[in-house]
């Protein structure tokens, strides 16, 4: 099956606050009404505030790789419940139903692909799937993607979209923060360069890990980015956060993103930034 046939599933069972249908929708920050064909044109951002939508990792593969380059690996992965996990509902019947519902085995897609005719392995995260947590598949599929990307010499761009580890796996959960920065490091030392994506949100234990590891860290605008949430901050320590604490422009104010990129501009920055890394490997 092809990607844009994939892309079309994702886009169909999204949620309808996330993608609404008719002819117009409000935006979710500055509320302004938006025609719809506008808001697709400009990559499913708010014209008026440039507010970013959520969308799929499928979305993601559309927008960023060249089309018709992404070849899908490890597709078949997924997830176990080894704690036989409950809360309001059972792991199991919440993965059945989230599997049914966005037509993914679990929160990642990676693969191959090209940017500007550049190859290059990807991993890239849908917030869908309960929130984009990061389980043992997750570290899994970045850990497996990394090390085709060492032995097949390619740059690495892994984009976040995720509320943390998944605590329906527990520790199993928690092994993938280290296992996936062990990679990462192994990737280093390959003198391969690796590309970080921070969507909105992008928090727990995947900010704490691959996420913040980046030899370049991209943010979308007005992304929440960080460890704990804002109230549970506020919660904790008993003090008012300043305004816009934890957002893409108050970590690029005090150096924890290295730039902020517009949905529409994010391939085009791509491709400078890995013909700058794979001329540099040419010249070493």
């Amino acid at each position: 099956m092809t990607w844009f046939k994939k892309a079309h599933r994702g886009l169909k069972t999204q949620e309808k606050k996330e993608l609404p249908g008719g002819l117009w929708l409000k935006c979710g920050l500055c509320e302004e009404i938006i025609y719809r064909k506008e808001w697709e044109r400009n990559l499913f951002t708010c014209p008026k505030c440039d507010f970013h939508f959520p969308i799929s990792s499928w979305e993601y593969v559309a927008t960023l790789l060249d089309p018709g380059t992404f070849q899908e690996v490890d597709p078949d992965l997924a997830p176990a419940d080894p704690l036989h996990f409950r809360d309001s509902k059972r792991y199991a019947d919440r993965l059945r139903a989230t599997q049914e519902k966005t037509g993914l085995n679990d929160a990642a897609i990676s693969g191959i692909g090209a940017v500007g005719g550049i190859r290059v392995a990807v991993c890239f995260l849908d917030f869908r799937f309960i929130g984009g947590s990061m389980g043992s598949v997750v570290g899994e599929k970045i850990a497996r993607i990394v090390s085709r990307a060492i032995k097949d010499r390619l740059p690495v761009i892994l984009l976040s979209s995720s509320g943390g580890a998944r605590m329906q796996e527990g520790v199993f959960s928690l092994m993938q923060m280290a296992k996936t920065s062990a990679i990462l490091t192994r990737l280093s030392e390959a003198r391969l360069p690796y590309i970080s994506i921070l969507t909105h949100p992008t928090t727990g234990g995947v900010s704490a890990s691959f996420a913040s590891l980046g030899d370049v860290i991209i943010a979308e605008p007005k992304a929440l980015i960080g460890f704990a949430g804002p109230r549970v901050i506020e919660q904790t320590i008993g003090q008012e956060l300043p305004e816009g604490f934890q957002r893409s422009e108050f970590l690029l104010e005090h150096g924890m993103v290295d730039m902020i990129v517009h949905r529409r501009q994010l391939r085009e920055t791509l491709e400078t930034l890995l013909r700058f890394f794979t001329a540099e490997r040419k010249d070493g």
